[in-house]
């Protein structure tokens, strides 16, 4: 009987084979990432519905990141952000703009009311309830506007959101149908009725977003065990704006 040169570690793998091989079987083929310059592009695997919760910081962060990296491949994003129209807690200016506006096929719009909702700051509770209606039609034109399009196809990085994009974040519009600002079975409407192709990603809130049911592909909680908001620090440039 011939010997067996070949070995298994139990899961089904042969552990002899060459590493360099098996590198150069998997998708990068075993090289480095490396910077490479952004071409207009289409995703082979966008369509799914993420919903990121919860009472700690990341939430929007996690959002903006992902987008970034969808852009990177050449991908269009577009977001849409609720809630945060500005507070005098903070400059007028905002990280995450100034980057988006340097970065091709990325744009985004801002529907927040001045101030932040159910807080002493001076602003009106039906200010914010008119900017986040506002904002849930705005986010129903757009998601329409990519059921028109071609979502297989790269878009034009200069053209405008109305025609069109593969990834769509609606920033804190979980937060706005948590306090009932937006009905949440609207939103849940919403999501399930996107087309298939386009990736949508909800962020807010602290609850969490059951309203949603079975609609959202993906759930994450971003849990709080520590902030430094909880000893009195501020909003600082750089991390939270």
């Amino acid at each position: 009987m011939p010997e067996d040169d070949t070995s298994d570690d139990g899961s089904g793998t042969d552990t002899s084979a060459d590493p360099a091989d098996v590198r150069a079987g998997t998708p990068g083929g075993g090289e480095r990432p490396a910077a490479r310059a952004i071409e207009p592009a289409a995703p082979e695997e966008f369509g799914l519905v993420q919903a990121w919760w919860g009472d700690g910081k990341g939430k929007s962060t996690a959002a903006f990141g992902m987008a970034m990296r969808a852009v990177g491949h050449g991908y269009r994003v577009h977001v849409l952000q609720f809630m945060k129209g500005g507070a005098d807690s903070v400059e007028d200016v905002r990280g995450e703009y100034n980057a988006i506006a340097a970065l091709p096929g990325f744009s985004y719009e801002n529907l927040g009311h001045y101030g932040w909702h159910a807080m002493p700051d001076g602003s009106e509770e039906r200010d914010h309830a008119a900017e986040a209606a506002a904002g849930l039609e705005r986010a129903e034109e757009l998601v329409a506007a990519a059921a028109d399009a071609d979502l297989s196809t790269p878009f034009d990085p200069a053209a405008d959101a109305d025609a069109g994009m593969h990834m769509l974040v609606l920033d804190e519009l979980l937060y706005a149908a948590e306090r009932e600002l937006v009905d949440p079975a609207a939103v849940r409407e919403l999501a399930a009725s996107k087309p298939d192709d386009l990736e949508l990603v909800l962020t807010g809130g602290h609850s969490p977003p059951e309203f949603l049911d079975d609609v959202p592909d993906l759930v994450s909680e971003v849990r709080k065990h520590r902030h430094p908001f909880d000893d009195g620090h501020r909003a600082r440039k750089g991390t939270e704006y």
